[in-house]
């Protein structure tokens, strides 16, 4: 049984800095990790991958060839990934005895909501080789500080879970820049929780370019409400503790925690409900640290 995390996200939301960053970390705890690189227009990675998609296909050569943007390239090499399964089956096949797997997706989020070449890439290669993967989700933490954004981003998680069908992670990374462009207008608990959207809806009901979209903005913070699954954790990628933390959450959520362990169900049951941090006191820690109080700047 092999163990490891699909690292998905919008552009910029940090995805190949958090693979390279969280491979240095599992390896210094003892693990092997390999990270399998399946962003074809990524071209300078800052981590030694073990499996690369450019050995496969390019994303300048698709768009040079067919006459795509980058968009519509980067379906055509997911699809033509699709259709080449066995080309990566056959790379992952040597590192199954003994590595974690990191997998570094592209960041055009329709290929987890919309399309499903992707979602397809990832369950035939669970089924195949007998995968335990949790998905992890990074959404940039200054969204918090844009209701309208935060929105957006809520919106986009819940739809990649509901399309995915994996154990999920919503990240908020570089947490450590949260307030770069603008203050928060609530505590931090209530953007990781997502608490009553109903106070958001009053906050873009005050700005003059969302007001008219108050409607549907009402409807979008129902479903997403309705369903109850988003709540985010928190990362600092350059905090060892951050990521640690990160860390015993995936752990629990795949499965590596049972892995190895020679137990009753009765055991199982109770390191599943196991707190792992997951409390107030996980977000307390993280707003004292990187957001700064009213009274701190006077």
């Amino acid at each position: 049984m092999v163990f490891g995390q699909v690292v998905i996200g919008p552009p910029g939301s940090g995805k190949t800095t958090y693979c390279n960053g969280m491979s240095q970390f599992l390896s210094r705890i003892g693990r092997k990790v390999a990270v399998i690189n399946l962003d074809p227009a990524n071209d300078s990675l800052p981590y030694e991958c073990a499996v690369n998609i450019e050995d496969l296909i390019k994303l300048s050569d698709v768009m040079m060839e067919h006459a795509l943007g980058p968009n519509g390239g980067l379906v055509y090499c997911m699809d033509y990934l699709e259709k080449n399964i066995d080309w990566l089956q056959s790379k992952l096949e040597p590192l199954l005895k003994d590595h974690y797997l990191l997998f570094d997706f592209p960041g055009q989020v329709e290929l987890f909501f919309l399309h499903s070449n992707a979602k397809n890439v990832i369950m035939r290669l669970i089924k195949k080789l007998n995968l335990r993967l949790t998905a992890v989700h990074l959404v940039d933490a200054h969204l918090c500080s844009d209701p309208g954004k935060y929105v957006s981003a809520l919106l986009l998680s819940l739809s990649t879970m509901l399309h995915l069908e994996l154990p999920h992670v919503n990240v908020l990374s570089k947490i450590d820049l949260i307030e770069n462009y603008g203050k928060l207008a609530f505590n931090l608990e209530y953007y990781t929780d997502v608490q009553d959207l109903s106070y958001l809806q009053h906050a873009l009901g005050q700005d003059p370019r969302s007001a008219k979209y108050r409607k549907l903005t009402k409807e979008l913070c129902d479903v997403i409400e309705d369903y109850s699954l988003v709540n985010f954790s928190t990362l600092d990628i350059q905090d060892k503790e951050s990521v640690a933390k990160l860390v015993k959450l995936i752990d629990k959520s795949n499965g590596y925690i049972f892995a190895g362990m020679d137990a009753s169900a009765v055991e199982f049951s109770k390191i599943a409900v196991r707190d792992v941090d997951w409390d107030y006191y996980r977000v307390a820690e993280v707003q004292e640290k990187y957001i700064k109080d009213d009274d701190d700047v006077n």
